[in-house]
């Protein structure tokens, strides 16, 4: 199935809120890369309105004036039967919040039946200006990296071929050539994410520094790995406040997010070693340099790979506010991951070979938290597929 016919969940919603008498303005957010334009193009298509589409994704920043010109064009469309601007990449307009506040604003005053949906690829950024300048006025849609029963549902990815090739639809139809599709990952996605949504708008005072903090991050996918350890793996000189500040560009990047420990104290959670997790497994595969036959028979990869592709899973419904995320070690005994959502917690532990006994630092977590679940996830636990293709939310509900 192509992704011109597939619909991602999030697609329903936007219609359902672009089609009421109500405005606000609509903002899509998430990484590149995971179908942002494509939803967005797809629900304004069915509304039966004109669309005035524009990107300010160019290699030169645009300007407030840029903004006005194309709101402009948009109200001459909308006349007084109502129309829809869609601004992509609009974090990248030098000033964009403000007048954008000062149009929606004019609109407001004049009766301008016009409808504004702005898409973003740094939510960071994106929210920056929501919260200096466009308070009241909007609503926020996440878009995280695609689910394995998106890919599945979409491109017919097995189970190993997601865990392998992650859930970048744009990738899909070349995991058949595997260089091609490598470098697709490192040089359409992954430098362009840097060059583009980092670098260029954010002060970054060691570039490089920051591209070897992802790379290691990758390598180290599913492993406490504390800065001060990694600044030894660096080349380059920095200290562990600006690899804490380059991690959290990463994070909101869609890249890479260093998990804290869980605690019930939030000081200590916040001065512990990350949990290095990717956002989505293609990073790591891109980046390890084996094949896709060569990950499967590695053990030690491929388990490292399962455990990123759970944590993927998690990571992503944590980044859209569904839950919190994190770690949990006390000497030799560790839990993979700990969800939270408001006073529920639920530990969850991966494992890739059979074992007749439960891992100790389950049992260990258990007396000192009490959580509301335990989930063992691989052999004599729940198939990684079904963990998989369950929602995160479900792990919340009542049994």
């Amino acid at each position: 199935m192509s992704t011109l016919h597939f619909r991602r969940p999030q697609a329903q919603e936007l219609a359902s809120r672009l089609a009421e008498r109500r405005r606000f303005i609509q903002i899509v957010a998430g990484p590149r890369q995971v179908g942002k334009t494509t939803l967005v193009q797809q629900v304004t298509e069915d509304l039966g309105v004109p669309v005035r589409y524009a990107s300010a994704d160019e290699p030169s920043l645009r300007g407030p004036e840029w903004v006005a010109q194309q709101w402009e064009a948009a109200r001459l469309a909308a006349g007084s039967h109502g129309a829809i601007l869609v601004l992509d990449e609009v974090q990248k307009a030098i000033g964009w919040a403000e007048s954008v506040k000062r149009l929606w604003d004019e609109d407001t005053r004049r009766g301008c039946p016009l409808k504004v949906v702005l898409l973003g690829s740094s939510p960071l950024l994106v929210q920056r200006g929501l919260t200096e300048s466009l308070a009241g006025r909007f609503e926020m849609l996440r878009l995280p990296h695609w689910s394995f029963a998106e890919m599945r549902e979409a491109f017919g990815f097995s189970l190993e071929e997601y865990v392998y090739f992650g859930g970048y639809p744009g990738a899909a139809s070349l995991i058949s050539e595997p260089n091609r599709w490598r470098r697709y990952i490192l040089d359409s996605l992954v430098e362009t994410t840097l060059a583009r949504d980092v670098l260029l708008l954010t002060r970054v005072d060691k570039p490089a520094l920051l591209r070897r903090l992802f790379e290691l991050g990758c390598r180290y996918s599913g492993q406490v790995l504390s800065y001060t350890k990694m600044l030894g793996q660096l080349h380059d000189a920095g200290n562990t406040v600006t690899l804490a500040h380059y991690a959290q560009l990463l994070a909101h990047a869609g890249l890479l997010v260093g998990l804290e420990k869980f605690s019930a104290r939030a000081v200590r959670q916040r001065s512990s070693s990350p949990k290095w997790q990717v956002l989505n497994t293609a990073l790591a595969s891109a980046l390890s340099g084996l094949s896709f036959t060569q990950a499967r028979e590695d053990r030690e990869f491929w388990g490292r790979l399962v455990e990123s592709a759970v944590g993927a899973h998690l990571a992503n419904a944590a980044a859209i506010g569904e839950c919190e995320l994190f770690y949990w070690r006390e000497g030799d005994r560790e839990v993979d991951f700990v969800l939270r959502a408001g006073n529920q917690v639920v530990a969850i532990e991966v494992k890739t070979s059979s074992s007749s006994s439960v891992p100790s630092g389950l049992g260990a977590f258990v007396k000192a938290f009490k959580p509301n679940r335990t989930l063992l996830v691989g052999p004599e636990g729940i198939s990684l597929e079904d963990f998989l293709l369950t929602p995160v939310q479900h792990w919340f509900e009542e049994p």
